[in-house]
């Protein structure tokens, strides 16, 4: 619930509705909403490291993960709530520094590690920072969440998260990167129109 519609607008009673419980029994176990939001945040994060970790061993090389991992964020983004970040950021400061701790720990650390294996495999460019591109990938899937740089009513988060990654590939990868990323494109095109 909190995913689809955002954790200021989904009450105890929605919950317990949802549930099929009464709020009293929820109270046994929670103190309050933010306790379940924190929970929840947490449980989602733990899953979506185990996701991360997975596609890093499926991938065949460090193009195919961005990819499959934006296939991933298309999946997770298509059910969430444009205003879920700035519900954790403004009412759940605990869930928020959750989030905050994870992007920090873990996403950054995952894109970093691609870089670093992309390098060495000659599929991105060498002369690139580390340290600043995954930095700066990081806060652009954030950026998408903003409802004053992206309008809600007038951008979907998918097609904005979509030309991120575009974007951000093409601008790191070697001719022989760019020749793989095609190979990708390409594929995902012809899969696309022929179901």
């Amino acid at each position: 619930m909190f995913w689809r519609y955002g954790v200021k607008s989904v009450t105890m009673e929605d919950i317990a509705k949802e549930l099929g419980i009464s709020k009293k029994t929820i109270y046994q176990h929670f103190a309050d909403k933010d306790a379940i939001v924190g929970q929840v945040i947490e449980k989602e994060l733990d899953c979506e490291k185990t996701d991360i970790e997975r596609l890093e061993t499926e991938a065949r090389d460090p193009i195919q993960e961005v990819i499959m991992a934006s296939d991933y964020m298309r999946a997770t983004l298509g059910t969430m709530s444009p205003v879920l970040l700035y519900d954790l950021k403004k009412y759940h400061p605990k869930a928020w520094n959750l989030f905050q701790k994870h992007k920090q720990e873990h996403i950054i650390h995952s894109i970093s590690d691609n870089l670093r294996r992309g390098i060495q495999q000659r599929f991105y460019r060498s002369d690139i920072n580390v340290e600043v591109l995954a930095r700066m990938r990081i806060e652009q899937i954030e950026m998408a969440f903003d409802n004053t740089i992206f309008p809600h009513q007038s951008f979907s988060m998918i097609e904005i998260q979509i030309e991120f990654m575009h974007h951000f590939l093409r601008g790191i990868l070697t001719e022989e990167g760019f020749k793989l990323y095609n190979t990708y494109i390409d594929k995902s095109v012809i899969e696309s129109n022929h179901p």
